[in-house]
């Protein structure tokens, strides 16, 4: 009897003893067509007290589009009311190129046509949103950041 119920405890060991925290943590792509629909700009000078102002899309500003192609290539298109008589019109498209690192979170997108890239993090990347955040290092003196958020436009 003993051994029978060493058995049934060694059984029962065996299936509530082992549990798989180990899951992958789901992935999300870059890849994609991306609608922005609001930034944050954060400025803090080295002296101290910063700011960052909430700045909301309207409805025509949100259908500008960020492509991220598979190719690491990609295109910006922004929209906004234009016109004597404002109705929303494409204000500016740019094509770009870019670098993601996706266990790091870090990104570059270079503008065709300029010298500088525009360099910062991915910190939210889910099957709906993206949030970029761009680093402005120009003023050693000055920390500056804009950081954009995306829905997926489903394709």
């Amino acid at each position: 009897m003993k051994k029978l119920a060493l058995i049934a405890g060694l059984s029962l060991l065996a299936f509530t003893g082992c549990n798989d925290d180990d899951t992958p943590e789901q992935v999300f792509p870059l890849v994609g067509t991306w609608s922005p629909t609001k930034e944050v700009r954060t400025s803090v000078p080295a002296s101290g007290a910063g700011v960052s102002d909430e700045i909301v899309y309207t409805d025509c500003q949100k259908e500008s589009r960020w492509v991220f192609n598979e190719n690491m290539s990609g295109q910006r298109t922004n929209k906004d009311l234009a016109g004597t008589t404002p109705t929303c019109s494409t204000i500016s498209q740019r094509n770009f190129s870019y670098i993601y690192n996706a266990s790091e979170k870090n990104f570059e997108i270079k503008y065709q046509g300029t010298v500088v890239s525009d360099k910062g993090k991915v910190t939210l990347l889910d099957a709906q949103t993206l949030n970029l955040k761009i680093e402005d290092t120009t003023d050693p003196t000055v920390y500056k950041s804009t950081t954009y958020t995306f829905k997926r436009i489903a394709q």
